[in-house]
């Protein structure tokens, strides 16, 4: 979210100089934790709050407002010498899992693979973990190869893929780059594989998409509320698409 929270902040501080608006980054749960010790008054995220988030918050005396303000899509994206083209859950998953480390065992070459992962505290991590890793079953304790690469950003993320021909990494699609391949993803070996886009992810066909949230103390006064209007208006979602990133549908 950082990059789409500080091109709306940019846009919109032209728009209104009278107000200050200072973006911070450092993944989903340090906004969610600035949200719970009143250091922030708006907490980005590209996953919804967590249970003892939602408890953290009720015993600090805030009532956290979700606002859904864009949609994403994950790619999952390789080295664009790597001639693997699709790719099913299942299979990522035991990739990322470490099930599975050779890319002769997708259908590639003989070479192994090197897993780029976001750090912990990121919620496409957790959104990642939960969906792609778990494959969407609560039942399922699933974690990450302890050989994955955890990095600090999605930049670092694509830069890794442009270099290492062995790598695989996830971004969400306003950070993919043509120094990466996005590669199509199926649920099951039986298709359809589909790239992600701004049509498949509203088309509902790409089987890695989310939305993206915004979360006040409570509902949103004043200046705030404006923002927010501002932000999933015309001029807004505008931007989001910009930037590559799921406008909101109708918008």
């Amino acid at each position: 979210m950082v990059n789409l929270a500080l091109a709306w902040a940019e846009a919109y501080h032209e728009l209104h100089p009278e107000i200050s608006i200072s973006v911070t980054g450092g993944g989903s749960g340090t906004g969610m934790a600035a949200l719970i010790n009143g250091s922030t008054d708006i907490a980005n995220a590209s996953r919804q709050m967590k249970d003892e988030e939602l408890r953290e918050a009720e015993h600090a005396g805030i009532t956290p407002v979700e606002h859904v303000v864009a949609l994403d899509a994950i790619a999952v994206v390789i080295n664009p010498r790597n001639p693997i083209g699709e790719l099913t859950i299942p299979q990522i998953s035991d990739m990322y899992t470490g099930r599975i480390e050779n890319w002769r065992d997708v259908g590639g070459e003989d070479r192994p693979i090197i897993l780029a992962s976001r750090e912990s505290n990121s919620g496409t991590y957790m959104y990642f973990l939960e969906n792609v890793v778990r494959r969407g079953d609560p039942e399922n304790d699933d974690l990450f190869s302890p050989e994955s690469l955890l990095l600090p950003s999605s930049e670092v993320i694509g830069l890794e893929v442009a270099h290492n021909p062995n790598a695989i990494g996830y971004d969400g699609l306003g950070y993919v780059t043509p120094a990466q391949k996005t590669v199509r993803v199926a649920v099951s070996k039986d298709g359809p594989f589909v790239a992600p886009s701004i049509d498949t992810v509203n088309d509902g066909t790409y089987p890695i998409a989310r939305p993206l949230y915004i979360y006040t103390k409570g509902e949103p006064q004043g200046a705030i509320k404006d923002y927010l209007d501002w932000i999933t208006s015309e001029d807004g979602q505008r931007i989001v698409a910009e930037l590559g990133f799921v406008p909101l549908p109708g918008s």
